[in-house]
Order: C-alpha cells, then structure tokens, then sequence
C-alpha cells in the first residue's frame, strides 16, 4: 500500500472502529474494510475509495461529485462505485459516504 492508501486506512479505521463484527483484508492492492464478511470499502492507491453502494443506490452515488463507475478488467462492477480523493478531504463528505456504505452493507446476510 503506498501512503495515500494508508493514510485513507487509517481514516477509516478510526471511523468505522466501533462497528462490532468489522475485519480488515488487503484486496485490489489496498485494505478492504469487512463488516460481518461482506466488504463495505476498500483503500484504492491513489488515496480514493471503492465504496459499495449496492444495485438501489449505484444511479444515485453516480450523480454526486467525484463519484464513477467501478471497472475492473474493462468490466463494470454495478452496486461499487469509485471515490475521488480529494472528495474525502472533506470530513462530511468523508463521513457520508461512509454511512451510505455502512447502510447498505449492514442490511446483507452475515457470510
């Protein structure tokens, strides 16, 4: 992980820390945040964030500013989203975007 990866991580443990159930797991090259064995976000390289949003609210999170679509392998990954940094500067933006992934996450059957 290089240090804007890292530097989100630690944001984002010290944001979602107090979730019960909450792991952590290196996956696409950063830190996945894991509640209850389904991902609610991950660390991307460049300091932005995969944030899954689910199916219901992917059209949603595309409208809000620096938001667009996850792509892996030049596929589209509906109901992941990706998170431009300097979005996440900004503490309530940060904090949002957490809680719509934290929402969505929290209403998935355990694995």
């Amino acid at each position: 992980m290089d240090s804007a990866s890292q530097a989100l991580a630690e944001r984002l443990r010290d944001h979602l820390a107090p979730l019960p159930g909450l792991t952590e797991q290196k996956m696409f090259g950063g830190c996945a945040f894991m509640l209850d064995g389904n991902m609610v976000v991950a660390t991307l390289k460049d300091g932005g964030l995969l944030a899954r949003v689910g199916k219901e609210g992917y059209a949603e999170a595309l409208t809000l500013p620096g938001c667009r679509p996850m792509t892996m392998g030049g596929k589209t990954m509906s109901g992941f989203v990706m998170v431009d940094a300097d979005i996440l500067e900004e503490d309530d933006k940060f904090a949002d975007w957490l809680g719509r992934c934290v929402a969505f996450t929290a209403s998935l059957p355990p694995k």
